[in-house]
């Protein structure tokens, strides 16, 4: 016995092993506000989209262009077999769609970012001049006869996800001829929102050549659909951080801080439907899925980086924690477990610090203000409990270091499996290289023996 206290009671007190349990203990206790907190992250990203909402619903929503498409009907003539035997002539109005032969979109994006309380909404006013050529509509594939065709109902279609945000009163030159649009994609155009116009009469030349001007408001996203045999779409806007998705990246595009440029050249064989199709084929799927376009994406969302932060949480607890043992063991100190779960909790914190700055003052700045903050706080209150300022000024280094690397494996999402597992056997290998002579059977004695002579020290005195 020592002073009263059974050696198997001081040998489990001062058991490293144990020790180092208790660190991976506390560190689970202490994912619980850490998982209030990563609520608090979804519930905060859950209002910014319900303010995007809000926003867009009234400005105009992310667009998407297809078209436009000639639709002309033509009657079909089928026997319908009879119950009794026997059969009777059907016959049905159905559509054949045409695709333009050329396609050219030049577009000028203007774009706006609005706020609905401290959200801020990417909008834009987007101005296009769409023009191409047609040729005359050709039935003689699919064996329809002349007179079957209705030429005098034809029509031309433009689908407009978000219609209600046209912003002009659009008119087709056809030819030369101007006709107004009129709402929605038409008897052929489907559900999907849209303008129309009817072509009675305009249909009669080898080919036709088109344009119009179109004004549409939009947020979050600009799309359209290669929808001619050649299809070139340019684009320019005040926009500094586009992201360009789709079926087609462009051909060529410039990205500076005033704006960007961007140009597409898409044929036809790269997609999945034909220049024609009648009423027994549909490719409305393939349209759909063969958009290309971009995104006004913020340079940096700091919900998504919040949360990705959060995803290390227990990582740097654990090293941290790791580092304030790896202090009790050279040093010969021991360091209350009630002080890691303060170091703890300051980290636990700075998640928290970082959500409620970002969303005033960006991501980056509020990373460096919140980390300045804990890596000072967990400083200054490891100079009261290591008492020597050579260990806190490496403690203080080492935490700032972890959130310097922390910043890194955010900013480098591409990379950071590869940074990440450099970093842990970097800190793996200073753990072996700094414990690589200690006597773990020895250090148990060693700290109950200077525990004994601190506290006699401190009774003498």
């Amino acid at each position: 016995m020592t002073d009263g206290i059974p050696h198997w009671v001081n040998r489990i007190r001062f058991s490293q092993l144990l020790r180092v349990l208790l660190i991976g203990f506390l560190v689970l206790l202490l994912q619980i506000p850490i998982v209030m907190i990563s609520s608090l992250i979804q519930e905060r990203s859950m209002t910014r989209n319900e303010a995007v909402e809000d926003v867009t619903g009234k400005w105009g929503k992310e667009q998407t262009l297809a078209g436009p498409v000639v639709a002309v009907p033509y009657v079909e003539h089928w026997l319908e077999d009879l119950p009794t035997g026997g059969q009777r002539p059907r016959n049905a109005v159905r559509h054949a769609s045409f695709l333009p032969e050329t396609l050219a979109v030049e577009g000028k994006i203007e774009s706006d970012v609005r706020y609905r309380g401290i959200f801020g909404v990417p909008v834009y006013r987007m101005l296009l001049e769409v023009k191409g050529s047609y040729q005359k509509p050709d039935f003689s594939e699919w064996g329809i006869k002349p007179d079957d065709i209705l030429w005098d109902r034809a029509e031309l279609w433009l689908r407009i996800s978000d219609a209600r945000a046209i912003q002009n009163q659009a008119s087709l030159n056809w030819n030369g001829i101007p006709i107004d649009f009129a709402p929605g994609t038409g008897d052929s155009g489907g559900s999907i929102p849209g303008i129309h116009i009817p072509l009675k009469g305009c249909l009669g030349g080898v080919s036709s050549q088109f344009s119009f001007l179109l004004t549409l408001n939009g947020s979050v996203g600009a799309y359209f659909t290669p929808m001619g045999r050649e299809t070139v779409v340019e684009l320019k806007s005040n926009w500094s951080n586009p992201s360009f998705r789709g079926n087609w990246l462009p051909t060529e595009r410039r990205v500076s801080d005033s704006g960007f440029e961007a140009r597409w050249s898409i044929p036809s064989l790269g997609r999945n439907y034909p220049q024609r199709w009648n009423s027994s084929s549909d490719f409305e799927k393939e349209i759909v899925n063969s958009r290309f376009g971009l995104e006004l994406l913020s340079p940096i969302d700091p919900y998504r980086m919040s949360t990705r932060s959060v995803k290390y949480e227990a990582l740097f607890l654990l090293l941290t924690f790791l580092s304030l043992w790896q202090f009790e063991v050279l040093s010969r100190r021991r360091i209350h477990s009630l002080q890691y779960l303060l170091v703890g909790a300051a980290m636990c914190v700075f998640y928290l610090l970082l959500l409620s700055l970002a969303e005033h003052l960006g991501f980056l700045s509020a990373y460096l203000l919140a980390s300045v903050a804990v890596v000072g706080l967990i400083t200054a209150y490891c100079a009261a409990i290591l008492r020597r300022a050579a260990w806190t000024a490496v403690i203080g280094g080492l935490v700032g270091a972890l959130y310097a690397y922390l910043y890194v494996l955010l900013r480098n999402e591409d990379y950071a499996l590869l940074i990440g597992a450099l970093g842990l056997f970097v800190i793996l290998a200073a753990v072996m290289y700094l414990t690589r002579r200690t006597d773990w059977y020895g250090v148990g004695a060693q700290m109950s023996a200077q525990e004994k002579s601190e506290r006699t020290g401190g009774d003498s005195s």
